[in-house]
């Protein structure tokens, strides 16, 4: 690995990255999180921004006379799940835990800028933005944008990473087209009449218009998204009587929706609902449907793509680097961010399913894992790749 030399000792940034594990705090909640961050850009030297939407933070780090732009972005928020883990940074907070690795995004974005404000070996500007509520779809990049971020802040592209089980500690991966899918959730209602269970033909069951609902929707995407396609449709929860000889007034089932494509997901809405209301009507039911949009697919920007690949082939080495990496039906709103500039988004290997790297910590890194825990040892991968993108983005003339 040819890692920026600075970060053969990162101590001080294992030190940052767990008293923020142990202090999850949740989207738009980020208050100590986003005053570790906007303190530490401050003292070194970094232009700071607060309040975008609401506790987003930018430091904004200029060099040379180049009016080319650079953005950097972490997460910073955590989910709300508690902690398993009984290591001496678990979570002091009940029902609250980083375990999607956002308190390692946050510092190795605050590694790389500490570094960059030491050498400010570039020319232009760099903005490091740290997002908040990017988790539970609160769409934290779509708020900032919302609150002027590429407007105050102009961005010529936007760079972010994301821990993920790759076989490869430190190693990467990336594509240059669809990269994570949309996120959708939907809740439809059956409202039928409620009686006594003994007495159904004096009542309008719902029951039976929602379990043929489930099973025709668990088939629905075979039967209208080509196979060369991939896109997911799950019904996750149903719900009923509240006792078992109530026949209920209304029933509900709900899930998920997971796309690469608008194409495909304006397809399996528009069925979802006509399939709603045609099998609610053949049962004397009425159907209320709900359909959420939380974020659309990750694609990544295939000029933007190539450069970060080659980038993090001069860091860790070709074969550590799968640049055709297959998209992936988890979800990101980076995705807005990458809607608004080119950019590309790309993983950053945490250890191999199961288990982080040998004698780096005792949690999983199994993403949202109430036994997961971020890798330490990849703080300085993660930000000596921020460091060369940035310095090779805004290469000096001299």
């Amino acid at each position: 690995m040819k890692l920026v030399d600075a970060f053969d000792d990162y101590s001080q940034f294992v030190e940052i990255r767990r008293d923020i594990h142990a202090h999850p705090e949740l989207g738009f909640d980020e208050h100590r999180t986003s005053e570790i961050v906007a303190n530490k850009l401050k003292a070194w030297g970094i232009e700071v921004h607060r309040g975008i939407a609401g506790t987003g933070v930018v430091g904004v780090l200029r060099s040379g006379s180049s009016p080319r732009t650079i953005g950097l972005r972490a997460d910073m928020d955590c989910l709300p799940l508690q902690e398993l883990n009984q290591f001496a940074h678990k979570s002091t907070h009940d029902g609250q835990m980083h375990a999607c690795g956002h308190d390692g995004h946050t510092t190795m974005l605050l590694a790389a800028a500490w570094h960059l404000a030491k050498t400010r070996s570039f020319d232009g500007t760099v903005n490091f933005i740290f997002q908040p509520a990017e988790e539970m779809g609160r769409a934290g990049a779509k708020k900032m944008i919302e609150d002027g971020l590429f407007d105050r802040f102009p961005c010529d592209a936007v760079f972010g990473l994301h821990n993920f089980t790759l076989g490869h500690v430190g190693g990467f991966a990336l594509n240059d087209g669809a990269f994570m899918a949309s996120s959708n959730t939907f809740k439809i209602t059956i409202k039928g009449k409620g009686t006594h269970a003994s007495m159904p033909h004096t009542g309008i069951d719902p029951i039976a218009p929602v379990l043929a609902l489930a099973t025709a929707l668990q088939g629905l995407v075979a039967k209208i998204i080509p196979s060369t396609e991939r896109a997911l449709l799950a019904v996750t929860q149903l719900s009923g009587s509240v006792a078992p000889n109530i026949i209920p007034d209304e029933a509900w089932l709900g899930g998920t929706v997971r796309t690469f494509s608008v194409t495909a997901l304006d397809r399996i809405e528009s069925r979802l609902r006509t399939l709603a209301n045609h099998i609610a009507h053949s049962y004397e039911c009425e159907a209320e449907v709900f359909f959420r949009r939380a974020s659309p697919p990750v694609i990544n920007h295939p000029k933007e793509a190539h450069f970060a690949a080659e980038v993090m082939r001069e860091i860790v080495g070709a074969e550590m680097v799968d640049d055709q990496f297959p998209g992936v039906m988890t979800a990101e709103d980076f995705s807005h961010m990458l809607l608004a500039r080119p950019g590309c988004y790309a993983f950053i290997g945490n250890g191999d399913g199961h288990h982080r790297l040998e004698g780096h910590g005792e949690g999983a890194c199994i993403l949202h894992n109430a036994s997961y825990d971020f890798n330490d040892a990849i703080i300085p991968v993660g930000a000596s790749y921020f460091v060369r993108l940035t310095e090779k983005w805004l290469k000096s003339s001299g």
